[in-house]
């Protein structure tokens, strides 16, 4: 495997509806669809699907969406044999309540997706892969984990996700090689002097939803636009977003941002958080909207 990612394995609930409901009103529910989710699971999803060898180290409940989730990983090609089963525990749910526009309210139960430690995964796993991806989970392991894989020469990239506010990842940051951001998190580093130190030392990718991205780098700054498309559903389209940039890296392609920003786009055209767009439909995206 080329790619090791680590974080959040989820059980997702899609609930679509015309317009999010205000206080104590009632909408109706247009659309029900369940399917895996999960940052990390997402992010090896879009991996497996551009031919980039992924396996996925994290955990699931010992209950039926846990197994769904399994087997709905493996299907889409992921190495699922670093996987945990936490006896007794549910699979994390979460319910995703899309409205009209694609944006997205989330309910969710505590759930297993953090049960699993770095003493779970054998050392020499991280020694035979070329680069880990890091998704939202618990600090200790997410340190420990990059420490082992900077250790063994492999690139480390980090997604914190909106818990960077609230949670302590100063040890990992320290070991990654590329961090992606959406622009509140990015804020919220700023507001601690934190942004730039980072620059100086990693790749930071600032994500702009549909208005593109920006490079951050010590020797200045790339935009890239993104590309108008009417999103169906934005769920996700981060993590095919952050797919995108590490898949067009690690194999060698030299339009990082089109293509993170072509694999984010294609994610907001469908319902869900899980997608597996091709190289040829990638391709394609990006020679129509040139």
């Amino acid at each position: 495997m080329r790619v090791l990612c680590a974080g959040h394995v989820n059980w997702d609930v899609t609930l679509r509806v015309d317009e999010l409901p205000e206080p104590d009103g009632e909408v109706s529910v247009e659309q029900r669809a369940q399917a895996g989710g999960g940052s990390a699971a997402n992010v090896s999803c879009t991996l497996a699907g551009l031919d980039v060898p992924t396996a996925l180290f994290g955990s699931v409940g010992d209950d039926e969406e846990g197994l769904l989730a399994r087997n709905e990983l493996d299907a889409f090609g992921v190495d699922v044999d670093h996987l945990v089963t936490v006896p007794n525990h549910e699979t994390t749910t979460k319910y995703l309540v899309v409205d009209g526009t694609g944006e997205v309210m989330v309910l969710s139960n505590t759930g297993a997706n953090e049960a699993f430690t770095p003493d779970d995964l054998d050392p020499a796993v991280l020694a035979r892969v070329d680069h880990l991806h890091l998704t939202s989970q618990r600090p200790a392991t997410a340190a420990h984990l990059a420490e082992l894989a900077s250790e063994a020469g492999a690139s480390v990239s980090f997604d914190p996700g909106r818990r960077i506010a609230s949670r302590d990842y100063g040890r990992t940051l320290g070991d990654v090689d590329v961090l992606f951001l959406n622009e509140r998190e990015a804020r919220v580093l700023a507001e601690h002097a934190t942004f730039d130190s980072l620059v100086r030392e990693a790749t930071v990718v600032v994500k702009h939803g549909g208005q593109g991205a920006t490079l951050h780098t010590r020797d200045g700054e790339v935009d890239h636009p993104g590309y108008p498309v009417t999103a169906l559903d934005t769920t996700g389209a981060g993590d095919a977003f952050a797919a995108g940039y590490i898949a067009a890296r690690t194999e060698g392609y030299d339009r990082a941002l089109a293509v993170a920003n072509a694999c984010g786009a294609l994610a907001a055209l469908q319902v869900g958080a899980r997608t597996a767009p091709t190289w040829d439909e990638v391709e394609a995206f990006l020679t129509e909207h040139a």
